[in-house]
């Protein structure tokens, strides 16, 4: 079953995921660590963030999270410690399509990674683990967490895509979203002017005076 995304898509996440991660990145965003990755081909999404922050192989707060989450919302979550635990499957993935969620975003581990890209449901995370999670807590939800490496507030947008995942502050949303419109405007000269028999060096305008032999 596919995850129908359809309602969940408004001309402005479109454009954000239109713009992609690494041009938002480069015009005021900021890139989580590398470590989390998309778990499946053709994963993207671009939404605000409900955060759950997680023990250590705990993920109570995960649920408590999904139970609550708006229509539209990114679950983004960030763990204790370092266990390695299978922190949402299928069943999680269910849920998160009956409650219009659109993406998760985990700090962590997941499990049943072939049924979670038939439903079509962007997850990324660190990886792959069997073992089960907890359901013991303590936890906490929409407070701040450090989630790869980077700070994320309850209500910060995360577009992700085959790249990564990038943050962008809910105050800084417009500013980036110009910077990044603009710089896709400047890359579609680019492609323009290499197309048309330019170097990299000429349309970059480089200066090559340090490299010798240029």
């Amino acid at each position: 079953m596919a995850h129908d995304v359809s309602g969940l898509i408004t001309p402005e996440r479109r454009e954000l995921i239109d713009l992609g991660t690494a041009t938002l990145g480069e015009s005021g965003a900021t890139a989580l660590s590398a470590r989390i990755r998309p778990m499946w081909k053709g994963a993207a999404f671009a939404a605000p963030a409900m955060t759950a922050s997680c023990a250590d192989g705990d993920n109570l707060a995960l649920h408590v999270a999904l139970a609550r989450a708006a229509p539209g919302v990114v679950l983004a979550a960030a763990f204790a410690g370092d266990a390695v635990r299978g922190n949402w499957g299928e069943v999680m993935t269910t849920a998160a399509e009956v409650a219009g969620v659109a993406a998760l975003v985990i700090d962590g581990a997941v499990r049943d990674v072939a049924a979670i890209e038939d439903h079509g449901f962007p997850v990324f995370a660190r990886g792959v683990a069997l073992p089960g999670a907890a359901k013991d807590g303590p936890g906490a939800v929409q407070v701040p967490v450090m989630l790869g490496d980077v700070l994320v507030r309850p209500g910060d947008w995360l577009v992700g895509d085959a790249d990564g995942v990038v943050v962008i502050a809910a105050e800084q949303l417009a500013q980036v979203r110009a910077a990044s419109a603009r710089r896709a405007e400047q890359e579609a000269g680019y492609f323009t002017a290499l197309r048309g028999g330019a170097t990299t060096v000429d349309a970059f305008a480089l200066d090559v005076s340090s490299i010798a032999g240029a």
